[in-house]
C-alpha cells in the first residue's frame, strides 16, 4: 500500500498541471485577443515614440 501513497501526489500534480495547460491553450485568442493585441501595439508605439523623442538610435 505504500506504493499507492507514494504515487498519488505526483499523479495529482500531473493532472492539475495538464488541466492548467489545457485552460491556458483554450483561453488564447478568442474575443479578447484583439483587445490584448491592441494594448501591446499601443505600448510598443509609446515606447518607440519615447525612444525617438530622446534621440536614441534604433537597436
Amino acid at each position: 500500500m505504500d506504493y499507492v501513497s507514494a504515487l498519488v501526489p505526483p499523479v495529482v500534480m500531473a493532472v492539475f498541471f495538464i488541466a492548467l495547460i489545457v485552460v491556458i491553450v483554450k483561453t488564447q485568442g478568442g474575443p479578447n485577443k484583439a483587445k490584448e493585441d491592441a494594448a501591446v501595439d499601443a505600448a510598443l508605439a509609446r515606447a518607440e515614440a519615447a525612444r525617438q523623442q530622446d534621440g536614441t538610435p534604433a537597436p
